[in-house]
């Protein structure tokens, strides 16, 4: 069977965009992405949108979106995908089953989000429709409530890790800095994330502003083609492996909410697949929605036991310069997080750091790279393992 191959890509900025919906933000990345792949729009054979939406647009139909910014398209299979904050990789995934399925030999993945827009306090609420409505739409907070629910219930199981938080989101600020792509490009230090103040207060307690990632606007685009054709593009970038895995939407239904059940399975079958251990890895960008997802998520990925997390940032283990970076871009923390966007944006980095493309975020050392990415509460986990194979 054929494999799919990442050969060309495009990102636009993160952050709040002068470009008013998502038609014009798909449109911005449509283009330069078939330009970096070296192809036309009668190259491709499909196209597949990630967009969330779900009450930040009353304009849906958002797989048809992509023609109107670019009308050479308009006659290409175009479907789009939402899987909350995974929508991007349910999008990239689809296309690759349809590369792989022989049905096509080029696709387009389109992911974006237009969320600024839309006034905080209903922005909380659409974010909660990635929850367990019937049970989880009361929590205080939103869904940044939700994450600070898990993160009270770890801190009561295994001890307040606020500071290994702090560590996480200086981090990945730090990471973020040099990352034209990043919606806040800016140095916050240890000690200011670590502390609760006016510009720092707890959104959710025991997470803090700091802790949570951004309200953002912003598109990324994939151009997938199967390895026949991609042999004689530029550059090619393979999957190793790729796995998804589910877990039970509602947290309370779950044996254990701090377990990431799924996504412990989904690295587990993806490093089985690709016959790796994690420390083979080159760099990981993973799902930082909020920083107690990242340390849970270095516990998933088999970095850490359950309820030490916290050694793996203490040890600069995920530090830039350590023994295995993660998010050299600065995660969703600092680049932020347009829904739709995120998956593809998260799979685009990677594919940056492999090709030597990631310019003064570039790594040293990027041979393998890890991507995960989750919609909900680690509900729809996805992992990716890329490698360079032109």
């Amino acid at each position: 069977m054929t494999k799919a191959q990442i050969v060309g890509w495009a990102h636009s900025p993160f952050g709040k965009s002068e470009l008013e919906d998502t038609e014009s933000l798909m449109a911005s990345v449509t283009v330069p992405a078939m330009e970096h792949a070296g192809i036309g729009a009668a190259d491709v054979d499909g196209i597949f949108v990630g967009v969330m939406n779900n009450g930040f647009s009353k304009q849906d139909f958002q797989g048809a979106l992509v023609a109107m910014g670019h009308e050479e398209l308009g006659y290409v299979p175009a479907v789009r995908m939402e899987n909350a904050c995974s929508t991007g990789s349910a999008a990239l995934y689809s296309a690759m089953d349809f590369i792989e399925s022989g049905r096509g030999r080029i696709a387009l993945v389109v992911g974006a989000e237009k969320m600024t827009a839309t006034p905080t306090a209903e922005v909380g609420d659409i974010l909660l429709n990635a929850c367990y409505r019937k049970e989880e739409a009361d929590v205080d907070g939103g869904f940044a409530g939700l994450f600070g629910r898990i993160a009270q219930t770890y801190f009561q199981r295994y001890g307040d890790r606020s500071d290994a938080l702090a560590m996480i989101a200086a981090k990945n600020h730090s990471n973020g800095l040099h990352n034209p792509y990043a919606h806040m490009r800016r140095d916050f230090g240890f000690d200011f994330c670590n502390t609760v103040s006016d510009k720092n207060p707890y959104v959710a307690g025991p997470l803090r502003r700091t802790d949570c990632s951004l309200i953002s606007d912003g598109a990324a685009a994939l151009v997938i083609a199967d390895e026949e054709t991609a042999a004689g593009m530029k550059r090619a970038i393979a999957f190793r492996a790729r796995k998804q895995v589910n877990d039970i939407l509602a947290l309370a239904h779950r044996a254990d909410m701090l377990a990431f059940e799924g996504a412990r399975r989904a690295w587990a079958g993806a490093l089985e697949q690709a016959d790796l251990a994690v420390t083979d890895l080159s760099f990981v960008e993973t799902h930082d929605c909020f920083t107690i997802a990242e340390m849970i998520e270095y516990e998933a990925m088999g970095l850490a036991k359950p309820g030490e997390g916290h050694k793996v940032i203490r040890d600069g283990v995920s530090a830039r310069d350590g023994a295995l970076p993660i998010n050299p871009s600065g995660g969703l923390k600092s680049k932020g997080h347009p829904i739709g966007a995120t998956g593809v944006s998260m799979h685009v980095m990677a594919a940056m750091q492999l090709a030597g493309e990631a310019g003064d975020i570039q790594l040293p050392k990027a041979e393998l790279a890890g991507v995960f990415n989750m919609g909900g509460a680690a509900v729809a986990n996805y992992v990716s393992i890329l490698e360079r194979v032109k």
